[in-house]
């Protein structure tokens, strides 16, 4: 296993007239691998809240559930800062493949085996697992990128390849819409029929499948470095440095002390975010993964139904995402924080719209206005961290806010909310996701208070 997983060899370089028809080629072929990769690793990462609406139909609590689901949050915050240190020292595409593969391989055993899924204890453990490999996807698609693409060409690199997980979000439950037609062919009855029918394991075996065939396709399309395949590094070769390059001082190296206590505890900025994220975070995934479960029991969707709309709540984001970061550019000229603040006020409104409506379709709309809104401020909040540091310190301040929105805010969307709701209904539930979106605009509101204070000393 280590050696599958050791960074690949370079190879001798190729002729120069070779040079530049490869790397395009190669460059391609790479991104398609990563965000392909990527995009699967969301096959696996939250379908699990499709399958519990038919889990709590056979007896499972909403409170089990969201304990058992928490552990995914936990394990993947923790992995993301870990396996970030074991990706730089392995091979980007067996690093992206196995993950994948480990995942899907976890989900099926949970869709296929009743012991699986056969206690609590059992349950959570998995889940667990699956989180912790689901760590293994973000950090060699981030090594990839830097690796074949220039510092002048990131931005629109990461921008494009951020939606991955948004399209492969959506997947899971168009897997699910497509079991139940499996599932009535099979059993020979009416289609309409099996929307009475809870079909959850198929709703975990079913991406699961689709991931471990997709981790074979990645690890097929993926290379590792451009000197492992005869080319020169990505610098050379687009003759790409920063204006004020110097190695001697530029790449020097900060000390694991300079970091934690000059740029990340010291800085008030960061802390704002952080603190921001954990609510954010609540929003995204309190909507996200109880969304089948509440659509059933208060909207009474049907299987078809809930599953588009959850669906749709994934790609609204792609927009979304994309005008909030046109916004926060060309209009807002990078003020993060405002913009941000915006976003949020937005998305506290669609959610109370979202609670109090008794209409089936204004309840789809605003599941597709949140996703179209949400994940605005979930991006701005990670590309404020990147800014709010020096090179060497980014991504510990990345991963500080990460750290924030996993343990915090999706520990919480999934046991806090659960265990209301099974306590004190469903209004409760929604007390919690509006007080903490109220909480995200108050400390966004600080935040931009705090940026523009910022930026008028560094001006002075």
């Amino acid at each position: 296993m280590i050696g599958f997983l050791k960074p690949a060899a370079h190879k001798e370089r190729l002729p120069k007239e070779q040079l530049d028809p490869t790397y395009r080629k190669l460059r391609w072929q790479v991104f398609i691998g990563i965000f392909f990769g990527y995009a699967a690793y969301y096959f696996v990462r939250k379908n699990f809240a499709l399958a519990m609406p038919g889990m709590i139909a056979e007896g499972w609590s909403k409170a089990e559930l969201g304990y058992a689901l928490s552990f995914v949050s936990i394990a993947y915050g923790i992995s993301k800062f870990i396996m970030g240190s074991v990706s730089d020292r392995s091979d980007s595409r067996a690093f992206l493949s196995l993950g994948l593969f480990l995942s899907g391989l976890i989900m099926l055993s949970m869709g296929l085996f009743p012991w699986a899924t056969s206690s609590v204890t059992v349950l959570s453990i998995l889940l667990f697992l699956n989180g912790w490999v689901q760590g293994m996807g973000w950090p060699p698609c981030g090594r990839t990128m830097v690796h074949w693409w220039s510092k002048k060409e990131r931005g629109t690199i990461v921008s494009i390849w951020n939606t991955a997980h948004n399209l492969g979000g959506a997947v899971p439950a168009l897997l699910l819409i497509l079991a139940s037609s499996v599932y009535a062919h099979t059993h020979d009855i009416d289609r309409e029929a099996v929307k009475s029918i809870m079909i959850w394991r198929e709703a975990l075996y079913y991406p699961g499948i689709a991931a471990i065939i997709a981790s074979f396709i990645t690890f097929f399309i993926m290379r590792d470095t451009p000197q492992s395949c005869g080319l020169p590094p990505i610098e050379e070769y687009k003759n790409d440095y920063p204006d004020d390059y110097n190695p001697e001082t530029y790449e020097k190296e900060l000390t694991a002390k300079q970091i934690f206590v000059e740029y990340v505890f010291k800085n008030k900025l960061l802390w704002y975010i952080a603190i921001a994220n954990v609510f954010v975070y609540l929003i995204r995934y309190g909507v996200l993964d109880w969304a089948p479960t509440y659509l059933k029991e208060v909207r009474h969707f049907g299987i078809d139904k809930s599953s588009i709309t959850y669906a749709l709540y994934e790609i609204a984001a792609i927009p979304g995402t994309l005008f909030c970061g046109w916004v926060s550019d060309k209009v807002f000229q990078g003020k993060r924080g405002l913009t941000g603040f915006i976003f949020m006020v937005a998305v506290t409104i669609a959610l109370y719209v979202y609670w109090q409506t008794t209409s089936q379709d204004l309840a789809m709309i605003m599941m597709v206005v949140l996703g179209f809104l949400i994940y605005g401020p979930v991006m701005l909040i990670g590309l404020h961290a990147l800014e709010l540091a020096p090179k060497k310190a980014a991504g510990t301040a990345a991963g500080f806010t990460g750290l924030f929105g996993y343990l915090g805010g999706s520990v919480a969307a999934s046991a806090i909310i659960g265990w209301t709701v099974q306590n004190n209904g469903w209004d409760s539930g929604f007390h919690v996701m509006l007080a903490g979106s109220a909480l995200a605009c108050v400390l966004l509101f600080l935040t931009m208070i705090q940026e523009a204070k910022h930026k008028k000393a560094m001006e002075s």
